[in-house]
């Protein structure tokens, strides 16, 4: 099978970073908070404006790109699913908006991090139109936590759903709510089952 897998959010908790280093940041600049943990964006998750998003993520993303750690288990799953013959593609948004010069280097800082956390992987690509990816490389089950891809991605093929609050209310047939990595892992096997009776 051939396996894409999101970076923040699912190798990652973006969620909880944003959450902890956003509070500070924006505490130190307005001096109160309004968060919404049910939100996926900075804008959101703390009711402020587009650049005020903007300005607090490139103030913090050096940090979280080279040193937030993966997810516990992830590196163990993926290599274990690579040793089950199956093609891992890292299908990431990261690096797709061009800001500034950090995003240029994103990538190159992105390698590093996959190689530092011991991710195994077939191929890299970086893209904000996931769906349009899975088909060009016939993903056969993509991994991803955003609201957004797992609706556009679930309509043509298996989604594992990595659980956050603002994709909670996400339901079809496609989508498979995962819990932790060991969760994938089970969710993967399910869905590998499933493909092989549909080939029978």
């Amino acid at each position: 099978m051939k396996i894409g897998i999101d970076v923040d959010g699912v190798l990652t908790n973006v969620i909880r970073y944003a959450c902890d280093y956003g509070s500070k940041y924006f505490f130190e600049k307005y001096g109160k908070l309004d968060i919404n943990i049910n939100a996926w964006s900075l804008e959101d998750m703390f009711n402020v404006s587009y650049e005020d998003d903007k300005e607090c993520w490139l103030a913090l993303v050096k940090n979280y790109s080279i040193h937030e750690s993966a997810r516990p288990f992830a590196a163990e799953i993926i290599e274990k699913m690579k040793k089950e013959n199956n093609q891992i593609y890292i299908i990431t948004a990261r690096g797709a908006d061009k800001w500034d010069d950090a995003d240029k280097k994103m990538n190159n800082i992105l390698v590093s991090w996959l190689n530092n956390n011991n991710i195994k992987y077939d191929k890299l690509i970086v893209s904000k139109d996931k769906l349009e990816m899975c088909k060009k490389y016939n993903i056969d089950v993509m991994i991803e936590d955003k609201t957004e891809n797992i609706k556009s991605i679930s309509k043509e093929l298996p989604v594992i759903c990595f659980d956050e609050n603002h994709n909670k209310n996400l339901k079809s047939k496609n989508i498979y709510r995962a819990y932790s990595w060991y969760d994938v892992y089970y969710k993967y096997l399910i869905i590998k089952e499933v493909v092989n009776n549909e080939k029978n």
